[in-house]
């Protein structure tokens, strides 16, 4: 049941990631929010860890921008606040 889970959630992120640019910009950003910060915190580089998040999210939200379409952070909280 969870690798047909992992395999619907990667299908779903990747419909919403075709463009190159913002795959490129998903392949940096991504480990550097959730690889390359907590290691740094680990670590007790609080400010590099702090750069590495929020730069890793800011190529994200360009990846989106490029792409045109909405982050899935935005969806959620569209969901959870019921807006579309």
């Amino acid at each position: 049941m969870i690798p047909s889970l992992v395999a619907k959630a990667y299908r779903n992120w990747r419909s919403r990631h075709r463009h190159p640019v913002s795959f490129a910009l998903h392949l940096v950003g991504i480990p550097a929010c959730f690889l390359a910060a907590p290691v740094l915190l680990i670590v007790r580089e609080f400010l590099a860890a702090g750069g590495c998040f929020l730069a890793g999210y800011a190529l994200q939200f360009l990846g989106h921008f490029v792409e045109g379409n909405r982050p899935g952070e935005e969806l959620i909280l569209r969901r959870l606040l019921r807006r579309r």
